[in-house]
């Protein structure tokens, strides 16, 4: 049975904007992408200093299960040049792409936490999402609303459709 699925994605080497639209072409060959949220651009969360983030969510059906639906992100960012730095979480990346929410499933497994487990954390997760989010969408632990976010002045929107 499909199930809908959320995907964030972010990027702050080369070019950013291809590299969101480069991972959403390769993401659909694999995916029913029903949507994809605007652009929005978010200072980087590190520790060191860092170009600034591009950031999106998109919405798609898939068959697949949630460990196929990671192995298809981690794919991606591997094919797109994704380096892995050992021992930095939150080095810069060509592309980044989180498995925010499949269906209402709840799952913690090594290397799979679903929902994201940062995800209500994030505004710059939180406003793309609520772009793209079927009416009525809602945290499968919390039941907060994902279909609404608050403005942050931190997540600005591109200029665009």
């Amino acid at each position: 049975m499909a199930a809908n699925l959320y995907l964030a994605l972010g990027s702050n080497l080369g070019d950013r904007l291809a590299a969101i639209n480069d991972a959403v072409r390769r993401l659909g060959e694999s995916l029913t992408v029903e949507a994809v949220s605007p652009i929005y651009e978010t200072d980087a969360i590190a520790d060191q200093p860092q170009p600034p983030y591009l950031n999106a969510v998109l919405r798609a059906r898939t068959e697949l299960a949630p460990r196929a639906v990671l192995e298809l992100a981690l794919g991606v960012e591997r094919a797109m040049g994704r380096v892995r730095p050992a021992g930095r979480v939150r080095a810069p990346r060509i592309i980044d792409i989180d498995v925010l929410l499949c269906g209402g499933l709840v799952a913690a497994e090594p290397g799979l936490a679903i929902p994201h487990p940062a995800l209500l954390a994030r505004a710059f997760v939180r406003i793309p999402l609520a772009d793209v989010a079927a009416p009525g969408l809602a945290h499968p632990l919390t039941g907060e609303r994902l279909d609404r976010a608050a403005p942050d002045p931190g997540v600005r929107r591109l200029p665009g459709p």
